[in-house]
């Protein structure tokens, strides 16, 4: 890698070399001191990047995280397979100490969440927003759900904005008053 790519790479956060030698040293460690030290190192490293990933996670190979641990939480029980991709601000989760387990060459967009006991074939794409929290086959693509709208202005109602919602301004007049 050249000088110029690795400058870049540091400003923008994105250098996790350091993280990633703290894993794998962590994994080859046995139980003790040396191992909760490691453990220490890697949360305080994530936490610096603005992520975490569990010390007990098991990434089999070649975890490409495309914007860095931006954003990213990983379980302590979770399981990801070889060659995937995770975006920023993705959080897979457990429930009851279950956590989900990811295939190979899996792709998990930005904003994404997966949670509990559940299990993610290889060469699946999550979209970016989607709430997994079933099982997912090999080679699917999963994608958020349909928007809906759950109220209407209506045709003469005049529209005063407060806390992300329209009032009707007679009722903004009254509660105002």
């Amino acid at each position: 890698m050249s000088i110029r790519r690795r400058i870049i790479d540091y400003s923008r956060g994105n250098n996790l070399r350091h993280f990633w030698r703290l894993y794998r040293l962590q994994k080859k460690t046995d139980e003790g001191l040396l191992h909760d030290i490691l453990t220490f190192m890697m949360s305080r490293c994530a936490h610096r990047h603005g992520g975490y990933i569990g010390p007990d996670t098991i990434i089999k190979d070649n975890l490409t995280l495309p914007h860095g641990l931006h954003g990213i939480f990983i379980s302590r029980y979770a399981e990801i397979g070889e060659n995937c991709w995770i975006y920023q601000n993705v959080t897979i989760g457990e429930v009851n100490k279950k956590a989900p387990v990811i295939g190979n060459n899996c792709l998990i967009g930005a904003g994404a969440v997966i949670i509990g006991g559940v299990k993610i074939g290889s060469y699946v794409k999550v979209g970016a927003g989607a709430v997994v929290s079933t099982d997912i086959p090999d080679g699917c693509t999963v994608v958020s759900q349909t928007i809906r709208i759950i109220g209407e202005k209506q045709e003469n109602e005049e529209c005063v904005i407060e806390n992300g919602t329209c009032m009707d301004r007679s009722k903004y007049r009254e509660s105002a008053s």
